[in-house]
């Protein structure tokens, strides 16, 4: 549970989409004080435009102070067009925080010459519930203070892992911000195969949900490794067993697969990156 004390006292959100949105919900869950928040987004959802209503925060005004915060949460594409005005909001203690995806922290601070601090930070998919996992980088201007309203805003979401070095953040991506994907394949896949056992379709595909949702809360509540939770439920010779001697052999079972499938991952998201 982030620390409260921590929350800064004045924020401006850019960009209020799907993620925008849910780390605003999830700040103000865990103690901003609305009255802080600016949210300047060119073209709010009539959803987003009511809550800020609803809770007292200024949408798009003429004019704001230099926050403590700066929450960048637009698409990457459009980073170079709101780049001056953005700029302009910058005071020389505002933080930045970016959560654009490619954008490093030299792109960054070539494109926002007033930014100091800068925390660049991967959220994933399940931010959106307050479930998400971030990781997240910081350049040598963010004061231990910083360090900690950055903690406090992402670990409204969900988990924060700090990274030693901006470089690990595509291995970050490929693992966690792109494995939400790699779960919901899984639970086609486990369809499917229901599917070929003879199951009806809508049946398969209730099973699968319910069994990856299932395992995943399981996972969630529990302090043993992964590892000991597969064994717990392996009787040796069982159907688990054969199963897992299918998807573990080597050298084309599951690890294998997921290995080259992160890879990939991080290639692209070097790509992007570069």
């Amino acid at each position: 549970m982030p620390n409260a004390a921590h929350l800064p006292s004045s924020l401006i959100l850019v960009g209020a989409g799907k993620m925008g949105g849910s780390m605003l919900e999830g700040w103000l869950k865990v103690g901003m004080d609305p009255a802080g928040v600016t949210v300047l987004d060119p073209h709010p959802s009539e959803e987003m435009a009511r809550f800020c209503r609803e809770k007292g925060i200024a949408l798009n005004p003429a004019a704001s102070a230099a926050p403590d915060v700066l929450v960048l949460a637009i698409k990457p594409q459009m980073l170079d067009a709101a780049a001056p005005a953005l700029n302009d909001c910058l005071g020389p203690r505002t933080l930045l925080v970016s959560i654009l995806a490619g954008k490093t922290i030299g792109d960054l601070r070539a494109r926002l010459p007033s930014a100091g601090a800068i925390v660049r930070a991967m959220p994933n998919l399940p931010a959106s519930i307050g479930r998400g996992a971030t990781g997240a980088a910081a350049n040598g201007q963010v004061s231990e203070e910083q360090r900690l309203m950055a903690d406090a805003l992402l670990a409204s979401n969900g988990i924060v892992e700090w990274l030693a070095s901006e470089d690990l953040i595509d291995a970050v991506t490929a693992v966690s911000g792109s494995g939400p994907a790699y779960v919901f394949h899984l639970v086609e896949c486990l369809a499917e195969a229901g599917i070929a056992a003879g199951l009806p379709p809508d049946l398969a595909q209730r099973l699968a949900r319910a069994t990856v949702t299932g395992a995943g809360e399981l996972l969630f509540q529990s302090d043993l490794p992964p590892a000991t939770l597969r064994q717990n439920v392996t009787s040796p010779g069982g159907t688990t067993a054969a199963a897992l001697a299918v998807l573990m052999r080597d050298p084309d079972g599951m690890k294998a697969l997921m290995r080259e499938a992160v890879a990939a991952a991080k290639r692209r998201a070097e790509e992007l990156a570069g």
